[in-house]
């Protein structure tokens, strides 16, 4: 089983971009802050299910504070200017049965295949954790995540008692009932 990021690594994006990609820390509050500053006000909606303008310390605090195991915080740079480009989050239930994830994209580095590589690097994350499957929970105004997800294997369902969210599921493993 490949060990999980601990320090700065290459992650090539299908357009061959090559981002830096390490886990969140306490550090990284302020370059959070201003990414997501950056981030247009629609997706921070998609992201947090909020139009704040600026995001609070506790809507930071899961990506700072991660526990590395039922839940990992990436964040994305270009290496050339050390700037802050994406936001990916992982958090499982305690049982590790299903975690769910979360990207965010500065809105100059969409559409170059930041997302794509961010969900490949959640999933392997995920199943070197032994989460059965992931789910995403999305505005269903989000089409472009929702594309990109049934693009990478995630199922539609919808959200439980919400109609404007739909939950997207990826397994990787089957119940040990059902196989």
């Amino acid at each position: 089983m490949p060990e999980t990021i601990n320090a700065t690594t290459s992650l090539a994006t299908r357009s061959g971009l090559t981002l830096g990609v390490r886990p969140a820390t306490e550090q990284d509050e302020p370059a959070l802050v201003a990414f997501f500053d950056q981030v247009s006000p629609e997706d921070r909606r998609f992201r947090f299910f909020a139009a704040s303008e600026h995001l609070s310390h506790d809507q930071l605090d899961p990506l700072i504070h991660a526990d590395h195991f039922r839940s990992e915080s990436f964040v994305a740079f270009d290496p050339a200017t050390g700037d802050l480009v994406a936001s990916a989050l992982l958090a499982s239930d305690n049982a590790l049965d299903t975690a769910e994830i979360a990207v965010s994209i500065r809105e100059d580095y969409k559409g170059k295949g930041v997302g794509w590589a961010l969900l490949d690097l959640l999933g392997r994350e995920a199943e070197r954790r032994g989460v059965r499957q992931v789910i995403a929970i999305e505005s269903r105004d989000n089409h472009a995540a929702i594309e990109l997800e049934r693009e990478k294997g995630f199922t539609p369902a919808p959200f439980e008692d919400d109609p404007t969210l739909v939950v997207l599921t990826r397994r990787f493993r089957q119940d040990p009932v059902h196989e």
